[in-house]
């Protein structure tokens, strides 16, 4: 596929966290639309791409005539799967939607856009529609809390529920307009009254935060002593999973009270933070770009200790 290069969000704060180089190996773990993986390619490194998304392929056209690439179709978190433990110099994750993505009403993503109700990143599993018109309320009440943070999700799913009993949903537009209307309208609001409620979907239909889980862990096996990771996040549920997760493995779980027993001593740390908190886009990037304002990049270096035993 041509046509302009798609340059991701923060990609110089990405390049200067994973410092890709020649004799380098760099994981891009969401390639989309292979924006990382040209500028990891241009640096000279090697690079290992991942992506479910079938249609990722068509972005991956001549990648090889600049360096060593390989895209493999599958999730990040089976990483573990193609690539040996310790293996790799650098982890880039961008847990955005792709601009490709978004613009493909058929995929129904947008909310902004008509096309089916369906969500899916990979041709796999269910699909929106068959969650919105099939899950019982209850389930549906959770998801928009969970999920979107929907503070109003009662008063969604009832008007859903209402709806669905006349008609099933079939496309992206006839949701968002349900939403509205049981949200009384935009009222001047900056984003749609259905973001909120568009994301959780999105989120339950992909398994997301478990995919982000495991591709975390995924990436502390697989990366070298010294190998970096990058991962930029666009809502606060997936910022708060990389922060808890790079904060427990840098050691950085807190003392604790000094009036309560000491705490045990956990692993040695896996991570060691490159910076306190996360970056943000600059005000010309977002000017330039406004679906980077929610943009947060956190990186850390892998250390030489063990990887962490997960939790059973």
């Amino acid at each position: 596929m041509t046509g302009p290069a798609h340059v991701p969000v923060l990609m110089a704060e990405v390049l200067e966290a994973l410092q890709p180089a020649p004799g380098l190996t760099v994981v891009d773990a969401t390639f989309g639309a292979g924006g990382y993986s040209r500028a990891f390619l241009e640096a000279g490194a090697a690079v290992i791409a991942f992506d479910r998304d079938p249609s990722a392929a068509d972005f991956a056209e001549g990648l090889q005539a600049s360096g060593p690439f390989r895209l493999i179709r599958s999730p990040f978190s089976r990483m573990n799967d193609f690539i040996d433990e310790g293996s790799v110099d650098g982890v880039a994750l961008d847990l955005g939607l792709s601009s490709m993505q978004l613009d493909q009403a058929e995929r129904g993503f947008s909310l902004m856009r008509d096309g089916p109700l369906d969500m899916r990143m990979s041709s796999e599993g269910l699909g929106a529609a068959e969650l919105v018109n099939e899950a019982d309320p209850g389930e549906l009440i959770r998801i928009f809390r969970l999920y979107g943070e929907e503070r109003q999700a009662r008063r969604v799913v009832g008007a859903l529920v209402r709806r669905r009993a006349e008609a099933p949903f079939e496309r992206t537009l006839d949701l968002a307009e349900v939403v509205e209307k049981a949200l009384g309208g935009r009222r001047g609001a900056r984003t749609h009254p259905a973001t909120k409620v568009f994301q959780a979907l999105r989120i339950a239909v992909n398994e997301e935060l478990a995919e982000l889980e495991a591709g975390l862990a995924a990436a502390e096996r697989n990366l070298k002593v010294g190998g970096r990771l990058a991962v930029v996040s666009f809502h606060s549920l997936e910022d708060r999973i990389v922060k808890a997760f790079l904060n427990d493995r840098a050691g950085r779980q807190g003392e604790g009270s000094r009036h309560a027993p000491p705490r045990a001593q956990g692993p040695a740390p896996s991570f060691t933070l490159l910076h306190n908190g996360a970056r943000a886009p600059s005000d010309a990037e977002i000017a330039a770009n406004p679906r980077a304002r929610s943009a947060k990049l956190r990186a850390a270096t892998r250390t030489a200790a063990p990887v962490w035993r997960q939790a059973a």
